[in-house]
């Protein structure tokens, strides 16, 4: 199998994939997930790769004896840690020239504000981005460009991508050998996704609800 028919095979049958990888190249399977989730969580353009699907799956490999489950947390955890560190410095970095007023173009308020919704708010923003694909690729770059605190950002950096992998790996591992949850993964993961983030999205509305009576009592 050549390394284009190889990539393929991680969007079109990425169970295929981690067990090709597994049994021909043994350990050198833990080194590839690390630079998938590293890319996927520290490179934008990498947004695309099918991080979700693809820990239930490594969960359901584990299950079945082809790799070591607290290995694969702990080596994919690291990986998207790397990851959203390495996505974090490449926004304070755009961040600086957008700061400085050099582009004039830019709304220097509005920045100002994003900054603060970040120190107040940016904490539940990493952790649940971790959840929702695209918006993880993105959510440490704006972090950084609104110049999030470093250290709040890896705190909850780190303990959101512990919670991604453990949970989805762990699903993976207990529940992803069922037939019936294997040929409807895609729906199932999406509806896990939505389900986390129903109590935050209620949380969400009402704030803005209240905030709009309180404006309204005010005026």
């Amino acid at each position: 199998m050549d390394f284009f028919q190889l990539a393929l095979e991680l969007f079109r049958n990425a169970d295929h994939f981690i067990m090709y990888i597994a049994t021909t190249y043994g350990w050198w399977v833990y080194f590839v997930l690390f630079l998938i989730f590293f890319a996927e969580t520290g490179i934008v353009i990498c947004a695309f790769l099918p991080g979700d699907s693809l820990l239930f799956i490594c969960g359901a490999a584990a299950a079945a004896g082809a790799l070591s489950p607290i290995t694969l947390i702990v080596v994919i955890t690291l990986g998207a840690i790397v990851g959203n560190t390495t996505n974090y410095y490449i926004g304070n970095w755009l961040g600086n020239k957008i700061y400085d007023g050099s582009l004039s173009w830019i709304d220097q308020s509005a920045l100002q504000r994003t900054h603060e919704f970040y120190e107040k708010h940016g904490g539940k923003t990493i952790v649940l981005a971790r959840f929702v694909p695209i918006v993880r690729s993105f959510a440490p770059l704006v972090a950084g460009a609104a110049k999030m605190n470093a250290l709040r950002f890896e705190i909850y950096s780190g303990g959101g991508a512990f919670l991604w992998v453990a949970s989805i790996v762990g699903a993976g591992f207990l529940f992803g050998n069922i037939p019936f949850i294997k040929n409807n993964l895609s729906l199932i993961l999406i509806v896990g996704i939505l389900a986390a983030l129903g109590p935050f999205t209620i949380a969400v509305i009402t704030q803005l609800i209240k905030k709009q009576l309180n404006k309204r009592k005010a005026g």
